[in-house]
């Protein structure tokens, strides 16, 4: 259930972001809401996933999540740049993701 739990908190994270955006700096009411419900949702999560989970390793796997799905959001739905240097830092970060999972 911790590994869920972070996997959920990263998830949320990403949503967040995508609702931040949409907010337009907290301007628009709804997303701004969706934007603040959806980081407690994160933070939730981070913390139950932390009562198993060492510290640096559950950030960094929420952060990693939070990031690189975010740049993959950005992508698809904001029409981000995509190039293959850009894409080979997201796999950098995938890759150090599954590296902290595998040495916890």
């Amino acid at each position: 259930m911790t590994w869920v739990s972070l996997i959920f908190a990263g998830i949320f994270e990403m949503v967040g972001m995508f609702f931040m955006k949409k907010s337009n700096g907290f301007k628009i009411l709804k997303p701004t809401i969706a934007a603040i419900v959806a980081a407690f949702c994160s933070f939730y999560f981070l913390s139950v996933s932390l009562l198993s989970l060492p510290v640096g390793t559950a950030y960094g796997i929420w952060t990693g999540i939070g990031s690189a799905g975010t740049v993959i959001i950005g992508i698809i739905f904001f029409k981000e740049g995509v190039d293959v240097k850009r894409l080979s830092f997201i796999g950098c970060i995938i890759v150090g993701v599954v590296g902290l999972k595998l040495v916890s």
